[in-house]
């Protein structure tokens, strides 16, 4: 742009460089006041600036993290419920085969007929404990949880094949008191089975809870860092700016008193 022409005094040259200058802190103090923000770009503050982004890339990647650990809260949680059904299904076979001893072979048969049927819900059962295409109950795929952002601190949750694990009910005799008595032991043996699939599930899910809420508060840290890195204080950009308000007024009436100076000369003529 072309320099002006036009000469001034140097008491009007002064109050204009002023004003100029003034104007270009409320430019700022205006930026700072609509974003919130004391650092917009990596020309205001270039080591905070990318020191934030770091904070905030890093916090991101948390949040992704974290929702693969709620997923993988949900999928323990469908397989835990699917134990529990299991186990409510082989308890009440077990009270059957007790109610079997003793009774009439028109009851044993009735009750027979009852433990097949159960023995096809517990598979049934088990294969519904599925979540997000995951089944912990079928021993086919396990589960990886990933805890941190590059990926290197995982665990592992087993899948245990429940339904081998309870095959033997399937095939439960309440014919005679022999066969009776190997068919409690087979239930109990299910029983101890599903308790420790069960007991692992939740040594599982304390363990990525933890970790859970951990990530939670790592990335509220991740996010206050942030922040205090360019964050404005507002209450103090603002006293700025009522203050570079007055200045500029000032600078205005200043100006005006040095063009009278000028205007003077007009009185010679």
């Amino acid at each position: 742009m072309a320099l002006s022409n036009v000469s001034l005094t140097e008491g009007m040259r002064n109050n204009l460089l002023g004003m100029q200058a003034t104007a270009r802190m409320m430019d700022t103090t205006s930026t700072r006041l609509g974003t919130g923000k004391k650092v917009n770009s990596a020309l205001d503050d270039a080591s905070a600036f990318f020191a934030s982004q770091a904070h905030m890339q890093r916090a991101n990647d948390l949040d992704y993290r974290k929702n693969g650990m709620g997923e993988a809260i949900q999928t323990i949680k469908a397989a835990d419920a699917g134990i529990k059904g299991v186990t409510t299904l082989v308890e009440q076979m077990k009270g059957i085969v007790n109610a079997s001893e003793g009774a009439s072979a028109t009851e044993k048969t009735a009750n027979q007929a009852t433990l097949d049927e159960i023995a096809l819900q517990i598979d049934a059962l088990i294969e519904d404990s599925v979540y997000k295409g995951t089944n912990l109950l079928n021993g086919v795929a396990d589960l990886t949880v990933y805890f941190n952002e590059d990926g290197t601190n995982t665990l592992t949750v087993a899948s245990t094949d429940v339904q081998a694990a309870t095959l033997a009910v399937d095939t439960l005799d309440t014919t005679d008191s022999t066969t009776i008595a190997a068919s409690l032991t087979t239930i109990q043996t299910a029983l101890t089975t599903l308790r420790s699939a069960s007991v692992q599930l939740s040594s599982n899910l304390g363990v990525i809870t933890a970790r859970e809420d951990f990530t939670s508060d790592m990335i509220s840290t991740l996010q206050v860092g942030s922040d205090k890195l360019t964050l404005a204080d507002l209450n103090e950009e603002g006293a700025n700016m009522l203050m570079l308000q007055t200045r500029q007024q000032l600078s205005t009436s200043a100006l005006s008193l040095s063009s009278q100076a000028a205007q003077s000369v007009l009185r010679l003529f």
